[in-house]
């Protein structure tokens, strides 16, 4: 049990260290690039779109690999981790309101839930027998 119980909260944690590092990393690229400025967000919404899509993109890949590691339940861990994406959001739009437009933050909130339902659900796709049993790697 103890075991199990380590191995849920590292693969939720893998794919929250995995989230944030690539939105990190693509973050200060665009700004190294000047793409973004680096103190605020008030930039054209055609910009914005696209930060909110390729955070839904590393947002999927996250919650994916906590499916993918999770010692059972994968979509129950990828929820878990659209939970904490949803908070984080949420307390990021309130204590962040002055960096840029209301509903960008509020916007990574909302879809953080649906898309950690779509990691998951595409590990459950992608690993399902025809009996829609799970294949499992030990």
């Amino acid at each position: 049990m103890k075991n199990t119980f380590r191995k849920s909260v590292w693969a939720v944690l893998a794919g929250f260290l995995v989230i944030v590092i690539l939105s990190i990393a693509f973050d200060t690229l665009l700004k190294l690039m000047g793409i973004l400025p680096w103190d605020h967000l008030f930039v054209s919404t055609g910009l914005i779109l696209f930060v909110i899509l390729y955070r839904a993109v590393f947002s999927l890949a996250g919650c994916y690999l906590t499916a993918k590691l999770a010692p059972r339940n994968p979509m129950k861990h990828a929820i878990i981790l659209g939970i904490i994406g949803t908070v984080l959001s949420a307390v990021g739009a309130v204590l962040g309101a002055d960096l840029g437009p209301v509903w960008y933050a509020w916007t990574l909130a909302v879809i953080a839930i649906p898309i950690a339902w779509l990691g998951g659900k595409l590990y459950e796709i992608k690993h399902a027998t025809s009996g829609g049993e799970y294949i499992i790697k030990q």
